[in-house]
Order: structure tokens, then C-alpha cells, then sequence
């Protein structure tokens, strides 16, 4: 108790250290979180019910896959405008191989999120090649890939999927018995807490600065409160949803290859300087290539499961607003627009943040307009904040 309140004691001195280095971090968006499910909580006693939390679990994972693949494009400092279009063309190939052409679901399936990785490789290797601005390439990708999706549902336009098949379990599948909620949840706190004990010990043997093992257990205790807690409300429920646990582990496994990998160390250092990288002899065509081959993979992968959630593809599949949610998704989370800052667990958070606006709207019915205002709102303050935390680092390497 004597360490919480000195940790609540010094909270102002931290937040205010880490404002004037620019490096705030996931501490706004939690922050607006908070207070968008304090608000809406407010409205609406059943905004945090456990049956609207479990569907928010379930409906964060489609667009939070694509977003996840934004990330890795931001990382560079560059867009992807293709993302909507690819996973709209992967749900469409999945859906003519397996209802129309009678493809087992698997193979089907396989072969959609190559159709994404195919796609994403081309437009990667284009603007590395070319060096064309990556969003003057992925617009054109939007329009060829949504062409190409079209041509491929062809006259009937829309194909309904087995409800019982492969594809719509993955959004309707629950894990009911109460003990893989709790155990995910240990092994999250449990990761936290080896992870964090590791770095410590290496910064410590090499001399550099290092989080206290008081930190780290401060730390996980917080971790494992949030993640019992969530554990608690989904089993209320009907369980752990299959979808959130396949998106937690595409997430921290792919936050493990960025933040620990010799390529992920090589996408922070082009989205640092692109100059400094070739002086470097970093291999720029490679690594353009595979972040935009890793944001095609993810765009198919969320297009399989926004499938999986209504059951059914259509030729507007990939269009409205999806492309404008993962971008923002991404940004809000913390993901910097000028490249170099950013891990995956930013789309969760900026996923989290747009699909509780949408959820508290819904159930409150408050018109979708005003739904557009708020993401607005908050996406625009998410730029704001990266810009002055970019300009506040610039400042203090100058000094």
C-alpha cells in the first residue's frame, strides 16, 4: 500500500517528465477511454453490461486486424489507402472458392490471405522500385483490388457463408468454460512480468538505465487486475470469445516481431530516417516490401473476420468507412503519422476507443452523425498530441 500511494504521489511529476520528453506515450488514449465508458456508463447503465462488453470484444477484431497492419505502414511514415479493398478481395476469394466452387474452407482460406499478402507485396515492391509515395500507389491498389473484387463475386454480387462452417465460427465461438478467461489472464500478468524482469536485468548488466523491481510488480499487478477483471465480465457472459483470443495472440506475437527482431529493429530504423537507414546498408526494398506484404496479410485476415461477423460477402464489402476506422484506429492509439513510434497494441487501444464511440451511440441512440464528430474529434486531438510530442523531442535533442 506504502508503494501505491508513492506511486500515486509522484504520478503528476511522471506525467509531466515524460510531457516536456514528448513521451506520453498510451497515457492520452487510455485517458479517453476512460472517459468515453465513464461517459457513456452515465447514459446507459448497461453500456458496461457484460453482454455489450463480449460484443465489443468480438467487433474490435476485424477492423483492429487491419489496423494492426496500418501500424507497420506508419512505421515507415507512410499510408496504406488499399486496406479496405484487399480485405474486401480475400473475403471475396474465400467466399467463391468455398460457396460457389465448393473449396474446402481451410484450403479456401489459405488461398484468400495469400490473395492479401500477393496484393500488399506488389504495391510494396512498387514504391520501393519506383519510390513513388506509398499513398499514391495504395490509391490505385483501392481502386484495382476493389475492381478485382467485384469481378470475382461477378453477377451475384452478394454470397452468403455457412453459419456453421469455419469461417463464421471464428466470431461466434465461445471458450464457456470460466477457466480459459482466468488462465489467459494469468499468462498475460505472468508475460508481463518475465518480459519486463528480463529487460531489467539486461539493462542492469550492461549499465543502463532500469525499471526497480518494485516498478515491474507495481506494473503486472495492474495487468493482472485489468485482465481478471475482463476475464470476469466475459465469463458472466458466454465466455472467452474465440475471435479476442486469436487477436491477442496475432497482436503480441507480432508486437514480439517488431520489438524484438532484427526486421522489426530494421522498420523502426527506416521510419527513422530512410537516408540513415541505406547509409546504414539496411536493405530499404526488402523491408518496404515485407511491411506492405504484412499490411496486405493483416487487411485479408480482418476482411475474413468482418465476413465471419455478418456471414456473408457483398460488393460493398471493404468500402464505407473501414478504411477510415483502421487508419484512425492506429493514430489514436498512439502510432506516430511520421514514422518511427508505434507498437501493434496501438491499434487495440485506438480500436477500443472507436468502437466504444459506436457502441455507447448505439445503445444510447444518439445519431450516427454525431458518432463521425467524436471519432473526428478525438482522431484530430491524436495528431495534435503526436505533432507536439514530435516537435517537444525535436526540441530536447537540440538542447
Amino acid at each position: 500500500m506504502r508503494a501505491v500511494a508513492r506511486a500515486v504521489r509522484s504520478g503528476p511529476t511522471v506525467v509531466r517528465r515524460k510531457l516536456n520528453a514528448g513521451e506520453l506515450g498510451s497515457l492520452p488514449v487510455v485517458l479517453v477511454l476512460a472517459v468515453v465508458w465513464i461517459t457513456f456508463q452515465s447514459l446507459n447503465e448497461n453500456f458496461l453490461s457484460p453482454r455489450n462488453l463480449s460484443n465489443l470484444s468480438v467487433d474490435i477484431v476485424g477492423t483492429g486486424m487491419i489496423a494492426v497492419g496500418i501500424v507497420f505502414v506508419l512505421l515507415l511514415g507512410e499510408l496504406d489507402l488499399s486496406v479496405g479493398s484487399i480485405s474486401g478481395l480475400a473475403a471475396a476469394v474465400f467466399a467463391v472458392l468455398n460457396v460457389n466452387n465448393g473449396v474446402p474452407e481451410w484450403l479456401a482460406l489459405i488461398v484468400a490471405v495469400l490473395a492479401g499478402t500477393v496484393a500488399g507485396t506488389i504495391q510494396g515492391y512498387s514504391i520501393a522500385r519506383t519510390r513513388v509515395p506509398a499513398f499514391v500507389i495504395t490509391l490505385a491498389g483501392l481502386l484495382t483490388w476493389n475492381g478485382l473484387m467485384l469481378s470475382v463475386l461477378g453477377d451475384s454480387g452478394t454470397v452468403n457463408l455457412d453459419e456453421n462452417g469455419l469461417v463464421a465460427k471464428l466470431t461466434s465461438y465461445y471458450f464457456t468454460d470460466d477457466a480459459v478467461a482466468y488462465g489467459l489472464a494469468a499468462v498475460a500478468a505472468g508475460a508481463v512480468f518475465l518480459v519486463s524482469d528480463r529487460d531489467r536485468r539486461r539493462r542492469r548488466a550492461i549499465g543502463m538505465p532500469h525499471r526497480s523491481l518494485r516498478a515491474i510488480a507495481l506494473r503486472t499487478g495492474a495487468v493482472a487486475v485489468v485482465a481478471f477483471g475482463v476475464a470476469y465480465l466475459l465469463n458472466r457472459f458466454q465466455g472467452l470469445p474465440l475471435a479476442l483470443l486469436i487477436f491477442l495472440v496475432v497482436v503480441a506475437g507480432l508486437d514480439v516481431v517488431l520489438r524484438r527482431t532484427h526486421y522489426g529493429r530494421q522498420v523502426y530504423a527506416l521510419g527513422g530516417s530512410v537516408e540513415a537507414a541505406r547509409r546504414a546498408s539496411l536493405s530499404v526494398t526488402w523491408v518496404q516490401t515485407a511491411v506492405l506484404a504484412a499490411s496486405g496479410t493483416m487487411a485479408a485476415v480482418g476482411g475474413l473476420f468482418l465476413a465471419s461477423r455478418i456471414t456473408s460477402v457483398s460488393q460493398s464489402s471493404g468500402s464505407g468507412v473501414l478504411l477510415v476506422n483502421a487508419i484512425a484506429a492506429a493514430v489514436i492509439g498512439g502510432t506516430s503519422l511520421f514514422g518511427g513510434r508505434g507498437t501493434t497494441w496501438s491499434a487495440v487501444l485506438g480500436m477500443l476507443v472507436i468502437q466504444s464511440i459506436a457502441s455507447g451511440m448505439a445503445i444510447t441512440d444518439t445519431p450516427p452523425a454525431v458518432q463521425f464528430v467524436i471519432t473526428g474529434g478525438v482522431l484530430f486531438a491524436a495528431v495534435i498530441i503526436d505533432s507536439l510530442s514530435r516537435h517537444s523531442q525535436a526540441a530536447r535533442r537540440q538542447v
